[in-house]
């Protein structure tokens, strides 16, 4: 078994989007070195100063190199049919995998990881990154952050490891491990602790610092995807680097997740969660009945002469808002201001014959009227008890104008009659609103309260 120790240097970002600097290649055979390859590469694109700062390649250096299309053919006479291997192995996977799929071929080795393989061989490191692990190792790293200086460093580490034991490389390289996708300096014992329930997670970085919150409502499944998916490669790089520690909170409910991720992402700040920043809102719903006695809505932009039932800050957002409200109370797209022409009834499974005069105006209106009731409803202060985290408690949310003012998971055998003085209060923040907004039509009326008349 011979393998293939990497380092490439990169424009930075992701695969599909960065460049390759230089690339060094050392082949080893299981005791020694036979074969070294080193070459700068002309990634075709600017190299940003601040890569230029940590790596010391600028675009004057590698202007006249050659591209990856030049030298493909010899490195992947040097790859295909070798065990890759890399100290953060994705990394420098992805960005050759990219770079050959643009030429038309498939880099398909198996891939051994030093971040991996070192936790195994040396636990219990506050670090292991490359320039810890070879300062404790007392492994002289010749040039930091350049191709062949990782590489070498790289090698003599990992030429250590398979020689004290050379089993973690069978082991390492068993199909289906479950380890492949998880971020090099998260343990696996830590993944199979995380819950397959409905929650908030919590990124942590080396220092057990937040810097990612989201929901899920299978956790464990969704930290998965972050690593193992093709959605927002840029991020999942990130992340994957930094990624050290896990925690969470169950919610009992979907509704339950978004709402405490908003105030999370609010209260915390995480780098990686991208605020909401919010616009005025410039379009409203308006309804009005025409002379057929028929009730209709029409999205359109606020004027001061007319008052919406409900405002949007974008036309999209107010169609996506009005057409759960027409699959939900059965409405007619047309009356709903979203069709021109009347409604097909093959195509169009709400409308019950409205545009056509076939349903009477009372019946249709009472529908209209379910409709405007629950929009209203939501813009009261209102109490919604929702499903609690296990059997023996519920959920409460308190909302006063649309927002989450207050909430807390109580033990069913210690409710009181005046159950707001029992929730905790917490700062109020807009993205709540639109949660509730979306989710109040799927609610039943059964666990609604108004507190308030308007």
């Amino acid at each position: 078994m011979e393998f293939a120790i990497v380092d490439i240097e990169t424009t930075g970002g992701a695969p599909k989007y960065g460049g390759i600097t230089e690339v060094a290649v050392l082949i080893h055979d299981g005791e020694s070195i036979i074969r070294e390859y080193q070459t700068l590469l002309n990634p075709e694109q600017a190299i940003p100063t601040y890569i230029t700062g940590l790596t010391g390649i600028d675009n004057f250096m590698v202007r006249h190199q050659p591209t990856f299309e030049a030298i493909h053919e010899e490195l992947w006479e040097l790859l295909h049919d070798r065990v890759f291997v890399a100290h953060n192995v994705s990394f420098d996977y992805g960005f050759l995998r990219e770079a050959f799929f643009r030429v038309g071929k498939e880099l398909k080795t198996p891939k051994l990881c030093t971040v991996r393989l070192s936790r195994k061989v040396y636990p219990g490191m506050k670090s292991y990154s490359l320039g810890r692990l070879c300062e404790s190792q007392k492994i002289e790293i010749e040039a930091r952050h350049r191709a062949m200086g990782d590489a070498k460093a790289t090698a003599i580490l990992f030429d250590r490891m398979i020689k004290s034991d050379y089993q973690i490389i069978n082991q390492s390289l068993k199909k289906n491990t479950g380890e492949a996708f998880l971020p090099p300096n998260f343990p696996h014992s830590k993944f199979k602790e995380i819950p397959t329930s409905c929650g908030v997670y919590y990124m942590l970085d080396e220092r057990g610092k937040v810097i990612y919150v989201g929901k899920a409502i299978n956790i464990r499944e969704r930290f998965k995807n972050h690593f193992s998916g093709q959605l927002l490669p840029n991020l999942k790089q990130k992340l994957k680097t930094e990624v050290f520690d896990l925690k969470w909170e169950l919610t009992g409910s979907e509704i339950m997740a978004l709402l405490f991720e908003a105030l999370e992402i609010k209260r915390l700040w995480p780098k990686y969660n991208s605020a909401l920043k919010l616009p005025k809102r410039v379009f409203g719903l308006f309804h009005y009945e025409d002379n057929s006695g028929y009730g209709r809505f029409q999205v359109s932009k606020i004027s001061k002469f007319f008052k919406p039932i409900e405002s949007f800050f974008s036309m999209e957002e107010a169609n996506t808002f009005l057409k759960t409200g027409i699959k939900t109370y059965g409405l007619c797209p047309k009356l709903s201001g979203l069709r021109k022409v009347n409604c097909a009834p093959e195509e169009e499974m709400s409308c019950n014959g409205a545009c056509h005069y076939t349903e009477n105006p009372k019946a249709y209106n009472k529908r209209v009227a379910e409709f405007m009731g629950k929009i209203k409803e939501s813009q009261k202060e209102i109490l919604i008890k929702l499903e609690g985290r296990n059997s023996n408690e519920t959920a409460y949310c308190m909302f006063e104008s649309g927002m989450l003012s207050r909430f807390a998971y109580l033990e069913n055998d210690q409710l009181s009659d005046d159950i707001p003085s029992q929730l905790d209060m917490v700062t109020q923040v807009p993205e709540t609103y639109y949660i509730l907004r979306q989710y109040i039509h799927q609610i039943d009326p059964e666990q609604i309260q108004v507190l308030e008349t308007n």
